[in-house]
């Protein structure tokens, strides 16, 4: 089963700052490079990367997608998902232009690190929808009990498609199972949405980051959205907290292993390379 990463983090201190890795151990005080990736994943199957924001400094979103520009093309890389302000309408219309020449495939505003209320501003909503008639999807990360800022900020863009990041966060931890579950179907009632399964290992506790624990919120996913509005993603290196990237790519095998190899296929490259727009690498 090949893999196209959706969800590929970089971390390079010598060019931006990372705030808020600073409290986390097992991320804090180092860089996180491509070739620790590649040394990561050779062998593993992944014929493919999109590189995902990934939270610097607020001033400096511009500066990363710039950076990350230049890698577009090289290890595997074959477009980034940029960071955006859609709250703010100064200046928003440039860097959407700008972006044309920066290989974006998509863009993201982390929503749980933000008051709730700046998602629902008409301000945020008109500003999403210029990304969706430039044709790029948006990617929703929000927790779990945001998922009905969510469902209201969906139903106001149907013109825009979103990718719902992490399978929605449930809390695994806390094992909030079913409410998790109900938002989701909700949600998926959104033919404009897909989701990625990412990010789920962060949130469970120690013991359970194994396949028996995790397996029913994967098995809920294929029933919401099906194979072909599922994406994949490996979340490295927050992945780290979890599972760690070589796990979580174990781990997906086991969760898919029932699968068909189209249906397999679907969500390890077919969805992603039709929701970013991505080209062979």
């Amino acid at each position: 089963m090949d893999l196209i990463d959706t969800h590929q983090h970089l971390i390079l201190r010598g060019h931006l700052g990372y705030p808020w890795s600073d409290s986390i151990p097992a991320l804090a005080g180092r860089d996180f490079s491509p070739a620790d990736y590649a040394g990561l994943t050779q062998g593993l199957g992944v014929v493919g990367t999109v590189f995902m924001e990934t939270a610097v400094d607020d001033a400096a979103y511009h500066a990363e997608a710039r950076l990350i520009a230049g890698m577009v093309g090289q290890g595997g890389m074959l477009g980034q998902i940029a960071s955006c302000r859609p709250e703010v309408d100064e200046g928003f219309d440039a860097w959407l232009e700008e972006c044309d020449s920066l290989h974006v495939v998509g863009f993201r505003r982390i929503l749980h690190v933000v008051p709730d209320d700046v998602s629902q501003s008409e301000t945020f909503r008109h500003n999403l929808r210029k990304i969706g008639q430039k044709g790029l999807p948006f990617d929703l990360c929000v927790l779990a009990r945001q998922h009905d800022l969510a469902i209201d900020l969906i139903g106001a863009c149907d013109g825009q498609s979103f990718v719902l990041d992490h399978c929605g966060n449930p809390d695994i931890a806390a094992e909030a199972f079913a409410p998790w579950a109900a938002s989701l179907r909700r949600i998926a009632d959104f033919p404009n949405v897909v989701i990625k399964l990412s990010g789920i290992t962060v949130n469970a506790r120690a013991d359970q980051v194994n396949a028996q624990s995790l397996q029913p919120y994967v098995d809920h996913l294929l029933d919401c959205f099906g194979p072909d509005r599922i994406l994949w993603g490996g979340d490295w290196p927050v992945c780290n907290l979890g599972s760690g990237l070589p796990g979580w790519i174990s781990l997906t095998h086991q969760f898919l292993a029932g699968l068909s190899e189209s249906e397999r296929s679907a969500i390890g490259t077919a969805t992603a390379r039709r929701v970013y727009g991505l080209q062979a690498a």
